[in-house]
């Protein structure tokens, strides 16, 4: 992917397109390996490729993917890429219609179960990994007595401190400091809550 910022999702259409399960799947394999076809992604995401193929319309109606530059020698094949290297969406932008809420929220509920997922996968496969990768991996749990604002600050100095990491490896990568570097999954989940 080029220099591509983070796009904010805004509008209920939009929203729900991207809150389908499969399509969760097919985005976050294109984030993650790149462009590729439907056959490509149908054999990733272990589904038929005509339901791959409407799905990816379905992304690229809403701007989230784009059509790629053909990495291959079959010009007749169809590239995909993510259009942006990540999305947002906030509670506020959807809180005036019962219906935002609901997809929002659903949305929200679809990511959780595609982490908790992605999370299980890595403790099933743990031993493959070896090592220093086991030790290097690491699930915290903290508590901070914060006001909203500093809840927001916090947020804001983390996703800052996670986007150097990125600059990082991708400025290396583009060195040739290949070796060793791998997909690193951080998720972060900040929230008030009450006993």
């Amino acid at each position: 992917m080029t220099d591509k910022q983070t796009r904010r999702i805004t509008d209920l259409g939009t929203l729900k397109a991207f809150g389908h399960p499969l399509r969760l799947k097919i985005y976050g394999t294109l984030r993650v390996a790149g462009p590729a076809t439907a056959s490509h992604l149908a054999a990733q995401v272990d589904e038929a490729v005509s339901l791959v193929s409407y799905h990816l319309r379905k992304l690229a109606e809403h701007g989230l993917i784009e059509e790629a530059e053909v990495q291959s020698e079959d010009a007749r094949e169809r590239w995909w890429q993510a259009a942006q290297d990540t999305v947002s969406f906030r509670h506020e932008d959807f809180k005036d219609t019962p219906e935002g809420v609901a997809a929002h929220s659903a949305v929200i509920r679809q990511m959780i179960a595609f982490r908790r997922e992605q999370y299980e996968t890595y403790l099933d496969q743990q031993a493959a990994w070896g090592a220093e990768w086991r030790k290097a991996a690491d699930q915290s749990d903290f508590l901070a007595r914060l006001n909203p604002a500093e809840l927001a600050r916090l947020n804001t100095e983390i996703h800052a401190l996670v986007k150097t990491y990125e600059e990082r490896g991708k400025a290396a990568e583009a060195a040739g400091d290949t070796e060793r570097r791998e997909n690193v999954a951080v998720h972060l989940a900040s929230f008030p809550f009450r006993l």
